[in-house]
């Protein structure tokens, strides 16, 4: 009787520090994920987009760097719509708690608050943009943190491919990051050298279930030679034709962006 109870009291133990183990590593890789928020400014006259950009560049970017986050980075549409200016701001946080806890820096920043002015203190009739269109989403595992182009052509000419993929139900948009993830969709990407900025999931937007990722390319040319390789390789053919990832994409947008002179990325 007193061999069973002791062996039981080992297995007891021992199932206690392999949960426990588990637990500290979930933890680790949860503390390792990135959350991004993507703003979107939407404007409609040049004077809105000057101010926002003197803005950003003079004191919202300084003020996130002097709060912690190391990269941030602005784009703008390589095709201008003249009714609907975009500028696309995407911030990388370490943890939701860091995301909460930014802005609260920064909107109590001196410094922000007067290389800002400009732009913080706008009348309700000038204001400096129509509205902010805010996205939130959580870094796939099988690319964890942001990382910055390694680009060598001029920021003028540079393409970054926004990519939102929206998926039928709620269990297609789960095998479309499966074939990210599982499928090593993500490992396509990286051995093509497609410069990812990002690959996430969106925990909150005005689209879901949905998607985002951003590669990045020197020009138009070199984007259409990448994507075309991608297109004919053998592991995206066999992925692609995968019965567990048919039909997981209702809709697809594609934003071809620029990085600002003054974007971290």
């Amino acid at each position: 009787m007193r061999s069973f109870t002791n062996k039981t009291t080992f297995f007891s133990i021992g199932l206690l520090l392999f949960l426990l183990n588990f637990s500290l590593v979930s933890f680790a890789n949860a503390a390792d994920k990135y959350y991004y928020q993507l703003k979107i400014y939407h404007l409609k006259t040049k004077v809105q987009e000057e101010r926002l950009d003197n803005y950003l560049e003079h004191a919202y970017l300084p003020a996130l760097h002097r709060a912690g986050v190391k990269n941030v980075g602005v784009f703008k549409p390589v095709e201008l719509d003249t009714a609907d200016k975009r500028v696309y701001v995407l911030i990388p946080y370490k943890s939701l708690s860091q995301l909460e806890a930014t802005d609260q820096k920064v909107f109590s920043d001196a410094q922000f608050g007067a290389d800002g002015k400009d732009y913080l203190d706008a009348a309700y009739n000038d204001v400096p943009y129509s509205r902010i269109e805010t996205i939130v989403l959580r870094a796939f595992p099988k690319m964890l943190s942001p990382a910055v182009p390694k680009l060598t052509g001029k920021k003028a000419d540079r393409v970054y491919e926004l990519r939102s993929y929206e998926g039928p139900t709620e269990k297609y948009y789960i095998s479309k990051v499966k074939m990210f993830n599982d499928g090593n969709e993500v490992g396509l990407f990286t051995k093509l050298d497609f410069n990812a900025v990002f690959y996430a999931e969106v925990l909150a937007g005005s689209r879901m279930p949905n998607l985002m990722y951003m590669t990045t390319f020197n020009n138009k040319q070199d984007r259409d030679k990448h994507w075309d390789a991608f297109s004919k390789s053998a592991e995206w053919k066999s992925l692609s034709s995968a019965p567990e990832y048919q039909n997981n994409i209702s809709k697809a947008d594609i934003m071809f962006l620029y990085p600002t002179e003054y974007s971290d990325f």
